[in-house]
Order: C-alpha cells, then structure tokens, then sequence
C-alpha cells in the first residue's frame, strides 16, 4: 500500500511517499481502507517531533480517518465489513489502509463524504467536550471563538451554536471571516485590523464573553484574559500561535475566572505508555461511553444540517506539502485532508 512515512523528527518537507505493507489488525482493531485522512496542527507537530505522544521511528502520521472497514481484529463485534466509519488514532492515518481501535471507530451516515467526515474523530467531539462537559455552556450565553477559520474554530462555533450560544468569531482576514459566518457566528472580529478587547467588550456591553475558546494561544490568549465576563471559563485548545500562553493568576482571582484544561485524547485513550491496570480499562471505558453519547448527538445535528463540517481541500498523498503548508502558514478556511 502507498503511505505516507516519517523516518525522522524535522521539517514537513522531509516526509516520504513509500510501499509498506498493508497492516493486519491485532484484537480488538479493524483494518480501514481510508478515505480521506485529516491534516492537522497537531499532526504537524507529530512530524517535528513536538507533540507529547511520539511514535516510535519510523511510523505513518495521520490521527484522523474515515473509510470502510475491510477486516476485523479478533474480539470485535461493535462493527462489521463493509461499513463506513470515522475514527481518530495517535498515527497511520496517511495510508492507503490503517489499523484503529474498534472501540473508538463511529459509525457515520451514508450521506457523509469521507472527507467531511474527517472533522469528527477529534474537531467536533473536542468542540462538544470542551464546552458541554467542561465549559457547561448554556443557552444565551456569549461564546468567543478564537482561529474562526480553521478546523477547530470552525466546529466550536457550530457547537457552540447548536447549544444556544451567542457566538463572536476571532479571524484574520475576509476569507475567515466570512467562513465563519457561514456556519452561524452572531459577530465577526477581524484581529488584524479591530482591538479584540474593545470589540468583544462593546459587543457584550461591557460584561465581556461568558466561553473563550481558544485554539491559538499568545496574543489571544492575553486579550481573552481582559476580555472575560466574571465568572467566565477559557478554555485553551491549542497553540497554533507557537506561544504558549502564561497565566496571570491575579485576574483569575479578580474576576473569579476559571480557565480549564481538555485533552480530548484522554477520553478515547490515546497517548498510554503502557497497558491500562483494570481499574484504569473501566475509567476508560466510562470514557468512551461519553464520547459515544456526545457522537450520537453530533451526527444527529449534522443529519439536521446544524453542522457543515467544511472542507478545506482535498489533496492526494504526493500533495501532501501543500496541504500541511495550509496549516503552517496559517490559511486554511475549513479541514484539509488527504485523499489517498
């Protein structure tokens, strides 16, 4: 099978198209013939070798697929051949086939292209985690979407729209901008050329956003803080900036301001060193049941057209520069993803 290979941590550019052999599922796993693969920041990252999981050298990068299964592992019995699914991993994706967690695979409907589909083994049920388990957002309340054009932006602000909110879209650009309205932002704020304090405060009244989502970090990151409700939750997703922000506590304390941590991959374990002792395979599973729950709902609103799932480009594996640089240079409007 064609894949895509990174032999060692560095540069996107360094990355290899080779034939490897097609991957045989282990208990527990079933074998997809992939059709689309997202392209992601953290992805990326992998590839450079700065992510906090590090597959061991050399492997196929690649965390969000969907496709149809064609083998099953042994122990399997929550799917079947031939049945379409979307599922996220901690690599193999950019591949012709991958292996994947049978526990982890969602069946998805049959009027989903593949390539849309790709938004929803990380982009949509992080959107979905962070601001309904963690954020508690309710209806009526203002949510401020940070990086509103790219993938993670774009699947907070349809979540959080779809739970009521009032949402303000944070973007560079027209072209962003635009995109984020198109799938439902209330208010557009363009930080290149708007202060984002000042906006967001006169948008508010002077309260300032109940939710901050916030793929991006740094300068965002420090506005958000000044630009928070009392009472209000941030929820930092990212750091696409390349600046991980540090935190004042001194206004955390003034505006009883909660900023909370979400790793979306802890919940459909991802990331583990090592097997998981029993007790910790039952938090796993309660884990995984959630995921299940907040997927039902999600392909529900998309069924009902609450969610667009936007495509950015579709782009075969040889392409894959191209794709990757979208993400890079920060210009992607949607979900890139590679077609293999």
């Amino acid at each position: 099978m064609r894949a895509l290979v990174c032999e060692a941590y560095g540069p996107i550019e360094s990355l290899k198209v080779m034939d490897m052999p097609r991957p045989v599922p282990e208990p527990g796993e079933v074998l997809v013939k992939v059709g689309a693969a997202g392209v992601s920041f953290a992805a990326m990252l992998g590839i450079q070798g700065k992510h906090q999981n590090k597959p061991p050298l050399p492997f196929v990068p690649g965390n969000e697929i969907s496709g149809e299964v064609v083998a099953l592992g042994e122990g399997v019995n929550n799917l079947k051949l031939g049945q379409r699914i979307a599922t996220g991993g901690s690599r193999g994706g950019f591949a012709e086939y991958c292996v994947t967690i049978a526990a982890n695979a969602v069946p998805i409907p049959d009027t989903m292209p593949y390539a849309e589909a790709t938004n929803f083994p990380t982009l949509y049920p992080t959107a979905y985690g962070a601001l309904k388990w963690k954020a508690d957002l309710r209806p009526g309340e203002v949510l401020l979407v940070h990086g509103a054009g790219g993938g993670s932006g774009l699947t907070g602000i349809e979540v959080g729209k779809a739970m009521g909110a009032t949402v303000i879209a944070s973007a560079g650009g027209a072209d962003k901008l635009a995109a984020a309205k198109s799938v439902g932002a209330d208010h557009l704020i363009d930080y290149r050329t708007e202060d984002l304090r000042t906006k967001v405060l006169e948008l508010t009244d002077g309260r300032g956003a109940d939710v901050i989502y916030d793929p991006v970090g740094g300068d965002a990151f420090a506005a958000s803080m000044r630009c928070v409700a009392p009472e209000g939750r941030i929820i930092p997703m990212g750091f696409a900036s390349g600046v991980i922000p540090q935190i004042p506590a001194n206004i955390l304390l003034v505006k009883n301001v909660t900023v909370i941590g979400f790793y979306y991959g802890y919940y459909n374990g991802w990331g583990g060193k090592t097997a998981p002792t029993p007790k910790e395979a039952d938090a796993l599973a309660r884990r995984r049941a959630l995921v299940m729950d907040a997927q039902e709902e999600l392909m529900r609103w998309f069924t009902e057209g609450r969610l667009k799932a936007m495509v950015a480009g579709k782009f075969d594996l040889a392409d894959y520069v191209k794709a990757f640089k979208l993400i890079e240079e920060r210009t992607v409007v949607g979900k890139a993803v590679l077609v293999p």
